[in-house]
């Protein structure tokens, strides 16, 4: 059974509750890390570092999904990580895609761009698709040698 860490700033609480929701109805297991109210002041970087540390020392066993306003902040904020390929997402093919071509093991989406039933049809997707070596394994060593050049 996979565990899905999940997190949110307070403009993507909603989202994230029916998230949290869609992969408990699908048996996953689910770690809320991010806010549990609109009125919570922490900001999306801090929810994004727990997110990755989390998948991190977990070996990388877990994924994580990050909701904020656009998803774009939580990205930015968790490709900082090291071994972590985060991508926004709002649409099926590039959830998709962000798997089968790129390996990702965060998915983000904004509150704000989509709504919360579209959320949930391209996580339930995401949550499904494997990496499978391929065509994409050259060009995903790539991105990992310059992320090991890059981040010391």
């Amino acid at each position: 059974m996979r565990t899905f860490v999940i997190g949110c700033d307070n403009a993507a609480v909603r989202m994230k509750d029916a998230l949290a929701s869609l992969l408990e109805e699908q048996g996953m297991v689910v770690e809320n890390m991010g806010c549990d109210s609109p009125d919570d002041p922490i900001n999306y970087p801090t929810v994004a570092s727990r997110v990755c540390r989390s998948i991190i020392d977990s070996g990388f066993e877990k994924r994580g999904i990050l909701v904020c306003g656009t998803g774009i902040g939580m990205a930015m904020t968790a490709n900082k990580f090291r071994g972590i390929r985060a991508a926004v997402c709002h649409d099926s093919f590039s959830a998709e895609r962000s798997i089968l071509s790129n390996n990702a093991n965060v998915l983000c989406m904004g509150e704000r761009v989509i709504g919360i039933e579209l959320a949930k049809k391209i996580a339930k997707e995401w949550i499904r698709l494997e990496y499978v070596d391929g065509s994409s394994t050259p060009k995903i060593q790539e991105i990992c040698d310059i992320e090991s050049k890059v981040m010391r």
